[in-house]
C-alpha cells in the first residue's frame, strides 16, 4: 500500500471537509460554485440531523419525516398520498408503516371510501413521541444555523424562494430571452 505524504493527506482531508465543493475549480462559474456550496451545506446538515436522531431517539430520518407528515394530518393520510409527500415508493412507505405500527406509533385503518386503500394515523403515543423529537429537532436546526445573523437568514430565504419560483415556472434564462 502506497504511503500518502503530508501534503497529499492535507489536500485529501480538505476535500473531504469541503464535500461537494471540492469539485469546483477556480475557473468555474459562480453559480456552479454556489450550487456545490448549497449541496455541501445541505449534505452536512442532513448528516448531522441523521446522526442526532439516531443517537438521541434511535430513529432514522426517513421515520422522522414519515411521522412529521402524519403529524400534520391528524385525520390521517392514504398511503399513496404519504408516498407522494415523502417522494418515495409505496414499498418504502409499507416497510416504514410495518415498523412504526409494530412500535405502536402508527395505526393502519381501511379507507371508508376505497376498499383497496389504507389510512395511516399517528397513535397518541406516536404523536407524543414525534412532538418530543420535533422539539429537539427544531433546537438542532437553530444551533446549526446559529452562525448566520437574522438578516442573512432572511436574505437567503428570500433569494432561494426566488430561485424556486424560477425553477417551478421554468423561466428561460436572460440569454434565452434575447
Amino acid at each position: 500500500m502506497a504511503k500518502i505524504d503530508d501534503a497529499s493527506h492535507a489536500a485529501l482531508s480538505e476535500a473531504q471537509e469541503l464535500g461537494h465543493e471540492a469539485r469546483a475549480g477556480r475557473g468555474d462559474h459562480a453559480v456552479l460554485k454556489l450550487w456545490l456550496r448549497m449541496l455541501a451545506s445541505t449534505t452536512q446538515i442532513e448528516a448531522e440531523i441523521r446522526k442526532r436522531l439516531r443517537e438521541r431517539f434511535g430513529i432514522s430520518l426517513a421515520r422522522f419525516d414519515y411521522m412529521a407528515q402524519l403529524y400534520r394530518y391528524k385525520d390521517g393520510l392514504k398511503m399513496r398520498a404519504l408516498s407522494r409527500y415523502l417522494m418515495v415508493t409505496g414499498g418504502n412507505v409499507t416497510g416504514l408503516t410495518d415498523e412504526l405500527e409494530r412500535d405502536g406509533l402508527v395505526v393502519r385503518e381501511g379507507s371508508p371510501d376505497d376498499r383497496r386503500a389504507w389510512i395511516l394515523r399517528l397513535t397518541p403515543k406516536g404523536r407524543r413521541t414525534f412532538e418530543a423529537m420535533a422539539d429537539e429537532h427544531e433546537q438542532w436546526i437553530l444551533e446549526l444555523f446559529a452562525g448566520l445573523d437574522e438578516k442573512t437568514v432572511q436574505q437567503l430565504y428570500t433569494h432561494l424562494g426566488a430561485l424556486r419560483v424560477h425553477l417551478v415556472r421554468g423561466d428561460p434564462s436572460p440569454e434565452d430571452k434575447a
